[in-house]
């Protein structure tokens, strides 16, 4: 069963084999995200969360330059609720509210979302599309891929939760690093890093994916969900709260129908069969 669904064709989605294949679909712009297509994203992956035919989720882009180049500077703003009159322009909390409404709404909706998400690069990932990529739970990417911080060559901040992204993937000194000087990382030193689980040559990127998105969609998807929340939180929270959360997620698990049917497929002596609850 394929589901396919299109945003003017900027950005497509398709369910097939209990994956959800996120595909941007700009190649001629880098497929920088336009507001429309940030948003839909987001919607889609928390959408996932509850949709029990979705267990994996792919976000992956078309064309061989770019995954991601970040946001579409050129694609303009949404327009303004009307104001009172003698209101400013731009009132206090606006920005802010545009950054947590926006990229980071994006981000944290992978970083929440209760299926593993893998991000395939099959090119230039910059920016916010970089931190697209690293909010994702495994990355897989080309050979040709590379890893920008791009926001000190336009003289801006990073956004999209990069400082909390990167500083827990690389250490505090290199995100310095890259942040400072805004270099190209090549695929292979990403991997080195520890940004980068996979490098594959373009041809077979999508194979890859393929066969990595298969094996999870038939992995016990419970178990992964609470799995992927005890090591997002591991960094934030003291060991006595870990220690906690450990074992309440252990508990909560053990009541799945998954878990049964790992516990009886030992015990028989045969290979499970999960069905994702």
């Amino acid at each position: 069963m394929s589901e396919v669904t299109n945003v003017d064709e900027d950005v497509v989605r398709r369910v097939e084999g209990g994956v959800a294949w996120l595909v941007l679909n700009r190649p001629d712009a880098g497929n920088a995200m336009t507001a429309a297509m940030r948003n839909q994203m987001s919607e889609w992956l928390e959408e996932a969360s509850a949709d029990l035919a979705v267990r994996v989720v792919v976000i992956t882009a078309n064309g061989e330059k770019a995954f991601c180049t970040g946001a579409d500077l050129r694609g303009g703003r949404a327009a303004p609720l009307p104001r009172p009159e003698g209101a400013p322009a731009n009132a206090v909390g606006d920005g802010a509210r545009t950054i947590r409404n926006g990229w980071q709404r994006l981000v944290g909706a992978i970083l929440d979302c209760e299926k593993p998400v893998i991000a395939g690069v099959n090119g230039t990932a910059a920016g916010g599309g970089m931190h697209l990529a690293l909010a994702c739970d495994l990355v897989v990417a080309a050979e040709e891929a590379r890893f920008i911080e791009v926001f000190v060559r336009r003289g801006i901040a990073p956004d999209a939760g990069g400082a909390w992204l990167l500083t827990r993937l690389v250490g505090i000194q290199k995100a310095k690093e890259l942040f400072f000087l805004g270099d190209d990382v090549s695929a292979r030193e990403a991997h080195g890093l520890g940004l980068v689980n996979r490098v594959v040559a373009r041809s077979e990127l999508n194979s890859t994916l393929e066969e990595l998105s298969s094996r999870l969609a038939k992995a016990p998807t419970k178990a992964i969900w609470v799995a992927k929340w005890l090591a997002n939180r591991a960094l934030d929270v003291d060991r006595a709260t870990a220690f906690n959360d450990e074992a309440i997620a252990q508990e909560l698990v053990t009541h799945t129908e998954d878990s049964t049917e790992g516990m009886m497929s030992f015990v028989e002596r045969r290979e499970p069969t999960f069905h994702g609850w």
